[in-house]
C-alpha cells in the first residue's frame, strides 16, 4: 500500500515535540511522493508547516484510529511505534485510571502515587483460574499465569520486576508473592505463605530507605524463591540480596533518610525493653539527621516497629535475638556520634569517657580502652616487623564508617540468612516461581561504582530479555507455518564483554585494587589505553580525566572514576573486627564475623549455600599463605558478577516473565503522568525494544472466525463460503493488494503494521455510508409523515378557525347593537353623576375653605400674642444681661486698680522691713501676736473644713437640683410636646370616656349578675360536698358489705368445694360398686349359661329325632375370637339383634324363647346402663368447661381422671356386650341345629362350647383383673387429691380475707373503689392463669389418654397372643407383661417427680398397695382356675357320657358326608399404627441399604419424594413407642453420621446433595409435625395425630438436623457454583446472543477467549439447560418449594455477581453492544423465572447490579442531567463500580464516543455523599442465610409402602 493512500487529508499524525515528546497533528492536504513539507494543523489549531528530512525522507508516524487508543496491550495497536505507545499509555493512566498495560510478554506498571482498591482478596478470586487475556491486565494476572504454566508445562517460572527508584518494583513484586501466598496455600500447618509474607516488612525495614524519587526505595536486590510441593502448594522460600548500598548507613543526601530500621527504634525508644539501649530522638545521631527530614508523611515509624517485631517473631527470631539485633543497630547509631580531636595532622584521639563510644561498648560488650585505641590507630606489617601507627582524624572518621557499613552489612546478611532457614521447608521442592525485584537502568549527574553495577545488571537483563523475546516471536511463526525471516534487534552482547570479558572493566578494577599504590586515576587512564578508539561503545569525555562513558541499550552514562577501587575493596581494619570478635558479653555480635558457613541462628538450620553480594575484604596485619586469604581477597565486582551469572542461570532455566514498572513523574503526584519521564523509562526498560521487534514482523494478528466476524460488513453475500478460511482469504485478497502485508498462518491471519488500521478505515466507511443511506431513508420517511399529519392538521385548524371567525362574527353584531343601547343610558347616567358630584365637591370645598381660612385667621392672631409676649421677655432679659456685664466690668476694673496699690504698699513695706529698728518695732510683742496667729489660723482652717464640707454638699444639692431642672425642663417639654397631642385628642377621648362609662355601667351589672350566680354556686357546692360525704359514707358501708360478702363467698365456696369433692368421692365409690356387681352378675350369667348348657343337649336329643321339611342349616358368619381385636371399639349395637335372631325357626320351645327374652332383657339393661354412663360422661365434660371460668375452684386433676375412669367403664360394658353377642351366636348355633349328632362329641356345637367356655372364662378374668387395678387407682388418687384440694382451698380463702383486710385499712372511697378494681383485676389475672394452668393439665390429660388408649391397644394384643397360649402359659405372660408395664411405668414416673420427693413418695405407696391389690387377685385367679378346671372335668365326663350314647347312632358315611362348619367370628384387618420395625443388629444395614448405598435417581423417578426420610422416621417412631432411648438415639446418630458420609463421599455429585437435602428437611418437618407440639400439629388429621411421638422430645436433635440441612444446603450451593462458575463468563458475556451487534476488537499478542461458539463454548442456552436440570432435579427429589426458591435465589446471585465482576475487570467489555448483550441475556433469565413461577424468590433483584451495569453501559455520559440520570438509576452499585464501568467503557465502532474525564468527575461529585462499599467487585462466594419453613406432609404412614428393591426386608410394618 502506497504511502499516498495512507498520508490523505484529515489523516492524524504524530511530529515531536521538544515539550510534549511527540505532539498530535491533522493534514490539511495530501502527501504527494516528492513533497518537502507537510501543511498540518495542531490539536489547539493553529497551522503550522512540518520540514520533511532531506536525507531519509521519512513521514511522520501516523496516528491510530480512536477506537484503538486505550487498548490492553500495546501489540493490538495498528501502529507500532514510539508515540503510539505513549499516547496509549498516557490515556488508560489519566482518562482510565488503569496503571496496567501489556505490551506482548511484559506488563508495564505506572506508579500511580496512590491507593488503589485493586489489591483485595476478591480481586485475587477474580484473577484466579482465568486466562491471562480475558481479564484486564493486572500484577495478578501475571502471577496467575505464572502459576499456570508451572503446573502445566512442570517448568519453574520467574517473574522478572524492574524499573526506576520509586516506580513500585517492590510493592509489585509484593503483590506477586501475595497472590501466590493467596492461591496456593500452605502444605503444611506451618502457615509458610504467612512467613513468605513476613519477610516482606523485615526485608523493607533494614533494606528500604526513603529517597528524593521514593519515601520506600528498595536499596538492595533480591530474588525469591517460592517453593512448591507436587501439589502446588508453598512449601518454602528461599531469598538472594544483591548490591547493598551500605553507604546509606553513614551518609544521606538531603531530604533523604537513613534505613526505616534506624527510625523505627528511634521512635520507639519510650518503650521499657528498649531503656537499656539509651536512644533518642533521629536528630540527635549523626546517621539519622544528615538529610534533615526524618519523618516521611503518613508513615508512624513506632507502628512500622511493632509489625517488623511481629514478623520477627512469626519467622522465629526470638526476643532475646530480637534485642541482640536492636542492641547492635543502637550501637551503629552511637558509633556514628563518637567524635576525634587532632593531636596534630597525623594522629588524632578520643576524650576519654567519651559518652558515645562509652554506650557504644556497653552495648558491644568490649573494652573501652581497646576500642578507642583501634579507633584512633592500625597496625602494619612489613615483612621483617609489626608495628603500629596513628591515623589522623579524617582516616579515623573513614575508619569509623566503615566499620559502621561492615556491622551492618553482616547483620542484614545474618538476617537475610535467618530468613531464609524460618522459610526452609524439609519437604522436597517439586518447583518453584522465582520473584525478581531488581533495580531499574540507572543514570544521575554523579554516577559512581553502585550504579555502574545496577546497569551493568540490566544489561544482562536486557539481553535475556531481547533473546526470550526473539525466541517467541519465531516459534509462533513456526507453528503458525509462515515464511520468516531473521529480525534485526539490537543486541548487548559488546557492552556486556567491555564490562566483564578478560581484561574489560571489571577486570582492570580488580588488577588495580591488587596493586600497593593503585589508585582511581592510573586505573582511568589503563581503562582509557585499553578500550578508547578501540571499543565504539566506551568514551572519555571531553573535560576530565577520571571519567569515562559507556554506551549502554538504554542511554550513554558517565562514570566517574573517584571512589571505585575504595567501594570495590571495601576495606576495614581487621583490628578493629577482632575487638568486636572478642565480646563475651554479647553472644550474637561473634556470630556476625565468622565464616558463612557457621553462622549460628536461633533455630540452628543450615544455611541456604546462597553467596552473598556483599562480603567485606578484612585487611590482615599479615598476609597468611594459602587458601584461606583468597575469600577474603574478593572484591565486590567480582561477587556480583559471580551472583549475577548465578541469577542469569536460573533465569535462563525458568520461563521468566516480565513486569516493567515506570515512574509518571518525580514528585509523587497521584496521576499525573510527564512524557519525557516516561518515554526515558520505556527506552531504558525494554518496552520499546519489544514494540520495534513486534513490528519489524506481523504484529496484528487475527483468527479466522475473528476476522469473519470484524470484517463481515466488508462482504457480499456471494462471497460468504462454508469455509471460513477461504472467505477471509478471497476478501483479503480483494482489499490488500500487496501479499506482502499479510499471511495466512494455520489458525491466524498476520498482518503488518498499519493494516489493521486500514482495513478499520475501510469499515467505518462501509458502515458511515451504510448510517448515512439509513439516515437518508429514515429521515425521509420522517419527514413525508410529519408533512401529512402537518397538512391534515392544517385543513381541521382552518376549518375550526373558520367557523370561529364566523360566530364571533355574529357575536360582535349583536355586541355592538347592544353596546349602543348600552351607551346611550351610560352616557345619559354618567351626566348626571358627573353633576350632581361636582356639584357636593363645590360645596365641600367651601365649607373647607372658609374653615381653614378661620383657622389661619386665629393662628395667625395666637403667633401675633405670642411673639409679642416673647419678644417682653427677651427684651427683659437682654437688659439683665446688659446690666450684669457692666457690673462685672466695673467690679473687675475696681479690682485691678486696687492690685496695683497693694503692690505699691507692699514694695514699700519690703523696703522698710530691711532696716533693724523695723525689725525691733516689728518683734516687740511678735510672740503674743504669733500665738494669736496661730489660734486664728487654727480657727479659719475649722472654718475653712466646715465651709469645704458645706460647699461640697452645697455642690452635690447645686449639681442634684440642677439635674432635677433639666430633667424638669426636659420633661415639662415633653409634657408640652404631650398637651399639645393631647389637645387634638381631647374629643376623642371624651368620647371614649363616654363609652368607658357606658361599659363601666354594663361591667357593674355583670358584676351583679356574677356575685348571685357566686353565691348560688357555692350553696351549690356545699349541698355537693355534703352530698358526696354522703356518699362517701355509703361506699364505706358498701365496701364493708362487700368485704363480708367477699369472705362469706370465700367460706361458701370452700364448702362447696368440699361438699363437691364428697359428693364425687362417693360417686367414685358408688361407680366402682357399680362395676362390682356387674362384674358379679356377669359371673352369675356364666354359671347359668353351664346349666342352660346341660338343659340344651337334652333338649337337642330330644329334637334330633323329629325332622323338620324345607329347614336347611346355615352357618354362621362369626368367630368365636371376634372379641381378640375389638375390645377398644363398640361394635355391637341393640338393633343389629333382631336381625342376628329372624334365623331360628319359629318352631321354638318355650325353653328357647324364655332364653331368648332373658338375653334380650339383658341387652337392654347393657343398653341403659350403656346411656347412663354416656349421660355420666356428657355431664362430666360439661363440669369440665364450666371449670374453665373457674379452675381455681377445682382440683387440677378430677376432670381428666374421671373421664379416664368413665371411658373405662365405658370400654368395659363394650365388653359386657360383646360377651351378651357371642352368647347369642352360641344360642343360634344351638338353636338352629335339629339332628341328635350336633351334641355328640367332636361336633360343631361341642367345639363351639368348649371355646366360649374357655374364652368366657379367660375374658372374666381379665375383667376382674381390670376392675381391681381401677379400684385400687381411684383409691390413691383420692388420697393424693385430697390433701391438694384443701391446701389450695384454704390458701385462696386465706388470700381474699387478705386482701378484704387490706381494703378495709383504706379510708377513701376513691382508693377503696381503686383498691376493688385492683382486687378484681387480680382475681381475673388469677382466673386466668389458672384457666392457662387448667388447659395446659388438659392438654397433658389428653396425652396420658392417648398414651393410656395405645396401652390398651397393646394389652389387647398381648391377650389376643395370650389367649392362643395353653392355659398354664396364660398366667405367667400376664405377669410377666404386668411386671414391664408397672417397671416402665416407675421409671417414668421416677423420672416425672425427681423434683419433688414427697410426690414421689406418695407414688411409691400408692404402688405398694397396688402390688398388694395385684397378688390378691393372682390369689383369686388361681381360685378361680383350679374351680373352673374341676367344673370341666365334670363336663368332659358328662360330654362322655354323651359321646358313648350318640355314636350308636350315628353311621360312618354320615359323620364323613357331613361337613364340619365351625362358628367363625369375622376378624378385623390389622391396622397399620405407621411404624416399622427392627432389630437392633439391623441399625447398620439399615443405614447401608438407606442411606450409603441408595441411588438418589432411581429413588427420585421411581418411589414417592422423601421415602427415606419416612422409613426412617417410622423407625423411630417404632422406638419412641417401644420407649427404647438407646435406640432413639443410636437411630438418630447413624443416620445423620451416615448422610454425612455420604456426602462426603459424593459432595460434588449434585443430584446426591440435592436429594439428601429434600430428605433431611423432610425428615426434619416429620420430627416437628409428629412432635405433639400444638405449633406443629395445626395441619394433622386426627390420625396423624395419633401418630405423634409419646416418649421422648426429640427437640434436640431437630436442632441438629436443622445444622445439617444447612450444611448440605451450603455444600449444594458449592457443587452448583462449581457447575455454573465456567459458564457464567462464556455464557454471559463473551458468546453472541444477537448475533452481529457487536463486532470484534483486535487482541493483540494476549489472546482473548473467542466470543463466537464454537465447539464445547459455553452459551447463555447451556445456563439455561443447566438451570431446567437442577430445577428438575430438585422437584423430582420433592425439596420443598420454599428451600427451592432460596436456592435459584442463590444461583442467580451467582450468575449476577460473577458476570458484573468480569464485566469490572475487562475493559474490552464495556461498550453498549455488550450492554445490549447482557440485557437480553438478563431478560432471558427472568423469562425462565417466569416459566418456572419463581417471580417471588427473589432472584431478579439479585440480578438488578448487573442490569444497572448494562444500563450504564447504553445511556448518554455527556450532560449533567444524563449523570443526574445516571445517579438516580444506578442505585444497586456503588461508587466505585460507576466510576469504574465508565473509566471502561470502550467504543466498539467509530461512531460511539468515550466518555469525557469532566464527566467522571461530575458523577464522582454528585455520588461523593453517598455511603456505601468502598469495595470494587461484589463477593461471588457469599451465601445467604437459609431458612427451612415447617412444610407438613399430608401423607398418611400407615399407607407408605417399602418397596422390594431399596433391600429393607429385615423391617416389618406395625
Amino acid at each position: 500500500m502506497a504511502a499516498s493512500e495512507l498520508y490523505t487529508k484529515f489523516a492524524r499524525i504524530w511530529i515531536p515535540d521538544p515539550e510534549e515528546v511527540w505532539k498530535s497533528a491533522e493534514l490539511l492536504k495530501d502527501y504527494k511522493p516528492g513533497d518537502k513539507v507537510l501543511h498540518l494543523r495542531l490539536e489547539e489549531g493553529k497551522d503550522l508547516e512540518y520540514c520533511l528530512d532531506p536525507k531519509t525522507k521519512e513521514l511522520p508516524p501516523l496516528r491510530n484510529p480512536d477506537i484503538l487508543v486505550g487498548e490492553n496491550d500495546l501489540t493490538a495497536l495498528s501502529y507500532l511505534h514510539e508515540p503510539a505507545v505513549l499516547h496509549n499509555l498516557k490515556v488508560r493512566f489519566i482518562d482510565s485510571k488503569l496503571i496496567y498495560t501489556y505490551c506482548g510478554i511484559v506488563l508495564v506498571a505506572i506508579n500511580p502515587y496512590e491507593q488503589l482498591p485493586i489489591y483485595g482478596e476478591d480481586i485475587i478470586n477474580a484473577y484466579s483460574g482465568q486466562n491471562m487475556g480475558d481479564m484486564d491486565p493486572h500484577i495478578f494476572a501475571v502471577a496467575e499465569e505464572a502459576y499456570k504454566q508451572m503446573a502445566r508445562d512442570e517448568r519453574n517460572q520467574s517473574i522478572i520486576v524492574s524499573g526506576e527508584s520509586g516506580a513500585g518494583k517492590t510493592v509489585s513484586a509484593k503483590y506477586a508473592m501475595r497472590y501466590f501466598a493467596t492461591v496456593s496455600g500452605s502444605a503444611s500447618e506451618a502457615n509458610v505463605e504467612e512467613k513468605v509474607l513476613a519477610s516482606n516488612p523485615i526485608m523493607e525495614s533494614i533494606g528500604n530507605a526513603k529517597t528524593t524519587r521514593n519515601d520506600n526505595s528498595s536499596r538492595f536486590g533480591k530474588y525469591i524463591e517460592i517453593g512448591f510441593d507436587k501439589r502446588y502448594r508453598i512449601i518454602g522460600a528461599n531469598m538472594r540480596t544483591y548490591l547493598l548500598e551500605k553507604s546509606r548507613v553513614v551518609f544521606q543526601a538531603e531530604e533523604e533518610r537513613n534505613y526505616h530500621i534506624f527510625y523505627q527504634l528511634c521512635a520507639s525508644a519510650a518503650l521499657s525493653e528498649f531503656k537499656t539501649l539509651r536512644l533518642g530522638n533521629a536528630n540527635y545521631f549523626h546517621y539519622t539527621k544528615q538529610g534533615g527530614n526524618p519523618v516521611i508523611d503518613g508513615i508512624d515509624d513506632a507502628k512500622e516497629m511493632v509489625n517488623t517485631r511481629q514478623a520477627c517473631t512469626l519467622l522465629g527470631i526470638s526476643d532475646s535475638y530480637q534485642m541482640g539485633i536492636f542492641r547492635i543497630l543502637a550501637g551503629i547509631l552511637h558509633l556514628g556520634n563518637v567524635g576525634f580531636t587532632s593531636r596534630d595532622s597525623d594522629s588524632c584521639t578520643i576524650p576519654p569517657k567519651h559518652e558515645p563510644l562509652t554506650i557504644f561498648c556497653d552495648l558491644m560488650g568490649v573494652e573501652y580502652e581497646e576500642m578507642s585505641h583501634w579507633l584512633c590507630h592500625r597496625k602494619l606489617a612489613t615483612a621483617t616487623e609489626t608495628y603500629i601507627k596513628p591515623i589522623s582524624k579524617l582516616q579515623a572518621i573513614n575508619a569509623r564508617d566503615a566499620l559502621a557499613k561492615h556491622i551492618y552489612a553482616n547483620l542484614f546478611n545474618w538476617i537475610v540468612n535467618h530468613v531464609n532457614k524460618a522459610l526452609h521447608s524439609a519437604v522436597k521442592q517439586h518447583s518453584f516461581i522465582g520473584v525478581l525485584d531488581i533495580y531499574g537502568f540507572e543514570t544521575f549527574e554523579i554516577n559512581s561504582f553502585e550504579q555502574f553495577c545496577i546497569n551493568y545488571a540490566n544489561e544482562k537483563l536486557q539481553q535475556q530479555f531481547n533473546m526470550h523475546v526473539f525466541k517467541l516471536e519465531q516459534e509462533e511463526y513456526m507453528k503458525e507455518q509462515i515464511p520468516w525471516t531473521l529480525i534485526d534487534f539490537y543486541d548487548n552482547q559488546p557492552c556486556i564483554n567491555l564490562i566483564e570479558a578478560k581484561m574489560g572493566i571489571l577486570d582492570l578494577l580488580d588488577e588495580e585494587c591488587k596493586m600497593p599504590k593503585g589508585s582511581d586515576g592510573s586505573w582511568a587512564q589503563k581503562l582509557y589505553n585499553t578500550h578508547l578508539n578501540k571499543c565504539a561503545l566506551f568514551e572519555k569525555p571531553r573535560m576530565s580525566n577520571k571519567a569515562f562513558i559507556i554506551q549502554h541499550f538504554a542511554d550513554k552514562v558517565e562514570y566517574q572514576c573517584e571512589g571505585f577501587l575504595e567501594k570495590n575493596k571495601d576495606t576495614v581494619y581487621e583490628e578493629q573486627i577482632k575487638v568486636l570478635k572478642s565480646s563475651k558479653k554479647f553472644k550474637l555480635l561473634p556470630e556476625l564475623f565468622r565464616d558463612e558457613g557457621k553462622v549460628l541462628s536461633p533455630t540452628s538450620a543450615t544455611t541456604s549455600g546462597r553467596t552473598p553480594l556483599s562480603r567485606t575484604v578484612v585487611k590482615p596485619a599479615k598476609t597468611r599463605p594459602g587458601q584461606a586469604s583468597k575469600e577474603h581477597k574478593k572484591t565486590v565486582g567480582h561477587q556480583f558478577r559471580n551472583s549475577l551469572h548465578l541469577l542469569m542461570e536460573t533465569l535462563n532455566a525458568t520461563t521468566p516473565h516480565y513486569v516493567r514498572c515506570i515512574k509518571p513523574n518525580d514528585f509523587k503526584f497521584p496521576f499525573t503522568f510527564d512524557e519525557k519521564r516516561a518515554v526515558q523509562q520505556l527506552r531504558a526498560c525494554g518496552v520499546l525494544e519489544t514494540i520495534r521487534i513486534s513490528a519489524a514482523g506481523f504484529p496484528s494478528r487475527w483468527t479466522y472466525q475473528e476476522f469473519f466476524s470484524r470484517y463481515r460488513v466488508l462482504m457480499k453475500q456471494k462471497d460468504v463460503l462454508s469455509d471460513r478460511k477461504q472467505t477471509c482469504k478471497n476478501v483479503l485478497e480483494k482489499l490488500i493488494l500487496d501479499k506482502d502485508k499479510y499471511q495466512f498462518g494455520k489458525t491466524k491471519i498476520f498482518f503488518r503494521a498499519g493494516q489493521v488500521a486500514y482495513l478499520e478505515k475501510i469499515r467505518a466507511d462501509k458502515l458511515r455510508a451504510a448510517c448515512i443511506r439509513i439516515q437518508k431513508t429514515i429521515r425521509g420517511w420522517l419527514m413525508r409523515k410529519k408533512y401529512l399529519r402537518m397538512r391534515k392538521a392544517a385543513i381541521t385548524i382552518q376549518r375550526y378557525v373558520r367557523g370561529y371567525q364566523a360566530r364571533c362574527y355574529v357575536k360582535f353584531l349583536r355586541r355592538t347593537r347592544a353596546a349602543t343601547i348600552i351607551q346611550k343610558f351610560q352616557r345619559m347616567y354618567v351626566v348626571r353623576k358627573r353633576y350632581q358630584r361636582m356639584q357636593a365637591v363645590t360645596i365641600a370645598l367651601q365649607s373647607l375653605l372658609r374653615g381653614y381660612m378661620a383657622r389661619n385667621k386665629y393662628q395667625q392672631m395666637l403667633r401675633e400674642h405670642k411673639a409679642i409676649i416673647i419678644q417682653k421677655r427677651m427684651r427683659g432679659w437682654l437688659a439683665r444681661v446688659h446690666y450684669h456685664r457692666s457690673l462685672k466690668a466695673i467690679v473687675y476694673l475696681q479690682c485691678c486698680y486696687r492690685r496695683m496699690m497693694a503692690k505699691r504698699e507692699l514694695k514699700k513695706l519690703k523696703i522698710e522691713a530691711r532696716s533693724v529698728e523695723r525689725y525691733k518695732k516689728l518683734n516687740i510683742g511678735m510672740e503674743n501676736k504669733i500665738m494669736q496667729l496661730q489660734r486664728k489660723i487654727d480657727e479659719q482652717n475649722k472654718e475653712y473644713k466646715s465651709l469645704l464640707e458645706k460647699l461640697t454638699s452645697l455642690e452635690n444639692t447645686y449639681s442634684s437640683e440642677t439635674e432635677k431642672l433639666r430633667n424638669d425642663v426636659e420633661r415639662l417639654r415633653v409634657s408640652e410636646e404631650e398637651a399639645k397631642n393631647a389637645t387634638n385628642r381631647v374629643l376623642s377621648l371624651q368620647d371614649e370616656v363616654a363609652k368607658l362609662r357606658k361599659d363601666l355601667q354594663r361591667t357593674q351589672s355583670e358584676k351583679k349578675t356574677i356575685e348571685e350566680w357566686a353565691d348560688k354556686y357555692k350553696l351549690e357546692n356545699e349541698q355537693l360536698v355534703s352530698e358526696l360525704k354522703e356518699q362517701n359514707t355509703l361506699l364505706k358501708n358498701e365496701k364493708e358489705e362487700l368485704n363480708r360478702r367477699i369472705c362469706d363467698q370465700a367460706k361458701e365456696f370452700t364448702e362447696t368445694m368440699e361438699k363437691k369433692l364428697a359428693e364425687e368421692t362417693k360417686q367414685l365409690e358408688l361407680d366402682l360398686n357399680d362395676e362390682r356387681l356387674r362384674y358379679q352378675n356377669l359371673l352369675n350369667e356364666f354359671s347359668r349359661l353351664e346349666e342352660r348348657y346341660d338343659d340344651l343337649k337334652d333338649e337337642m336329643n330330644f329334637m334330633v329325632s323329629i325332622p323338620k321339611p324345607g329347614h336347611k342349616r346355615t352357618d354362621s358368619t362369626h368367630s368365636s375370637n371376634e372379641s381378640e381385636y375389638t375390645f377398644s371399639s363398640e361394635i355391637t349395637e341393640a338393633d343389629d339383634l333382631p336381625l342376628r335372631t329372624e334365623e331360628p325357626s319359629e318352631k321354638k320351645t318355650p325353653l328357647d324363647m324364655s332364653l331368648f327374652l332373658k338375653l334380650q332383657k339383658r341387652v337392654t339393661e347393657l343398653e341403659q346402663e350403656k346411656q347412663s354412663l354416656q349421660d355420666e360422661l356428657d355431664r362430666k365434660e360439661e363440669q369440665a368447661l364450666r371449670a374453665k371460668t373457674r379452675e381455681e375452684e377445682r382440683p387440677p386433676m378430677r376432670g381428666a381422671e374421671l373421664e379416664y375412669e368413665s371411658l373405662k367403664r365405658q370400654e368395659l360394658e363394650s365388653e359386657n356386650k360383646k360377651l351378651k353377642n357371642e352368647l347369642n351366636e352360641l344360642q343360634k348355633a344351638l338353636m338352629e341345629k335339629s339332628s341328635p349328632e350336633v351334641t355328640a362329641p367332636g361336633a360343631p356345637a361341642y367345639r363351639v362350647l368348649l371355646d366360649q367356655l374357655t374364652s368366657v372364662s379367660e375374658e372374666l378374668e381379665v375383667r376382674k383383673e381390670e376392675v381391681l387395678i381401677l379400684r385400687s387407682q381411684l383409691v390413691s388418687q383420692k388420697e393424693a387429691i385430697q390433701p391438694k384440694e384443701d391446701k389450695n382451698t384454704m390458701t385462696d380463702s386465706t388470700i381474699l380475707l387478705e386482701d378484704v383486710q387490706k381494703m378495709k385499712d383504706k379510708g377513701e372511697i376513691a382508693q377503696a373503689y381503686i383498691g376493688l378494681k385492683e382486687t378484681n383485676r387480680l382475681l381475673e389475672s388469677q382466673l386466668q392463669s389458672q384457666k392457662k394452668t387448667h388447659e395446659n393439665e388438659l392438654e397433658a390429660l389428653r396425652g396420658e389418654i392417648q398414651s393410656l388408649k395405645e396401652e390398651n391397644n397393646r394389652q389387647q394384643q398381648l391377650l389376643a397372643q395370650n389367649l392362643q397360649l395353653p392355659p398354664e402359659a396364660r398366667i405367667e405372660a400376664s405377669l410377666q407383661h404386668e411386671i414391664t408395664r408397672l417397671t416402665n411405668e416407675n421409671l417414668y414416673y421416677e423420672e416425672l417427680y425427681a423434683d419433688d420427693p414427697m410426690k414421689y413418695q406418695s407414688y411409691r405407696i400408692s404402688l405398694y398397695k397396688r402390688m398388694i391389690d395385684l397378688m390378691e387377685q393372682l390369689e383369686k385367679q388361681d381360685k378361680t382356675v383350679r374351680k373352673l378346671k374341676k367344673q370341666l372335668k365334670v363336663f368332659a365326663k358328662k360330654i362322655g357320657e354323651l359321646e358313648v350314647g350318640q355314636m350308636e347312632n350315628i353311621s360312618p358315611g354320615q359323620i364323613i358326608d357331613e361337613p364340619i362348619r365351625p362358628v367363625n367370628i369375622p376378624r378385623k384387618e390389622k391396622d397399620f399404627q405407621g411404624m416399622l420395625e427392627y432389630k437392633k443388629e439391623d441399625e447398620p444395614k439399615l443405614i447401608k441399604n438407606l442411606i450409603l448405598d441408595l441411588k438418589p435417581r432411581g429413588v427420585a423417578v421411581n418411589l414417592i419424594p422423601g421415602l427415606p426420610a419416612y422409613i426412617l422416621f417410622m423407625c423411630v417412631r417404632h422406638a419412641d413407642y417401644l420407649n427404647d432411648d438407646q435406640k432413639v438415639r443410636s437411630l438418630l446418630t447413624s443416620t445423620i453420621n451416615g448422610i454425612k458420609k455420604i456426602l462426603k463421599k459424593r459432595g460434588d455429585d449434585f443430584e446426591t446433595v440435592s436429594f439428601w437435602l429434600s430428605n433431611t428437611c423432610r425428615f426434619l418437618h416429620c420430627l416437628k409435625q409428629y412432635s405433639g407440639e400444638e405449633g406443629f400439629m395445626k395441619n394433622n388429621t386426627p390420625r396423624q395425630n395419633e401418630h405423634c411421638l409419646t416418649n421422648f422430645d426429640l427437640a434436640e436433635y431437630r436442632q441438629v438436623l436443622s445444622d445439617l440441612a444447612i450444611q448440605i444446603y451450603q455444600q449444594l450451593v458449592r457443587v452448583l457454583e462449581n457447575i455454573l462458575q465456567p459458564m457464567i463468563v462464556s455464557g454471559m458475556l463473551e458468546h453472541e446472543t444477537i448475533q452481529g451487534v457487536s463486532g470484534v476488537k483486535p487482541t493483540g499478542l494476549r489472546k482473548r477467549t473467542s466470543s463466537i461458539a464454537d465447539e464445547g463454548t459455553y452459551t447463555l442456552d447451556s445456563i439455561i439447560r443447566q438451570l431446567n436440570t437442577f430445577h428438575s432435579v430438585m422437584c423430582q427429589h420433592g425439596m420443598d418449594p420454599e428451600l427451592i426458591k432460596q436456592v435459584v435465589k442463590q444461583m442467580f446471585y451467582i450468575v449476577g455477581a460473577v458476570t458484573l465482576n468480569n464485566l469490572l475487570l475487562r475493559k474490552d467489555m464495556c461498550s453498549w453492544s455488550k450492554g445490549m448483550q447482557i440485557r437480553y441475556n438478563v431478560s432471558q433469565l427472568e423469562e425462565w423465572l417466569r416459566d418456572k413461577n419463581l417471580m417471588n424468590s427473589g432472584a431478579k433483584e439479585t440480578l438488578e447490579p448487573l442490569i444497572q451495569a448494562a444500563q450504564l453501559l447504553q445511556v448518554k455520559k455527556k450532560t449533567d442531567e444524563d449523570a443526574e440520570a445516571i445517579c438516580s438509576m444506578c442505585n444497586a452499585l456503588t461508587t466505585a463500580q460507576i466510576v469504574k464501568v465508565l473509566n471502561l467503557y470502550t467504543p466498539v465502532n467509530e461512531f460511539e464516543e468515550r466518555v469525557l474525564v469532566s464527566f467522571i468527575r461530575t458523577i464522582q461529585m454528585r455520588l461523593r455523599d453517598r455511603k456505601d462499599s468502598p469495595q470494587l467487585l461484589m463477593d461471588a462466594k457469599h451465601i445467604f442465610p437459609v431458612t427451612f419453613p415447617f412444610n407438613p406432609s399430608s401423607l398418611a404412614l400407615e399407607t407408605i409402602q417399602i418397596p422390594a428393591s431399596l433391600g429393607l426386608g429385615f423391617i416389618l410394618r406395625v
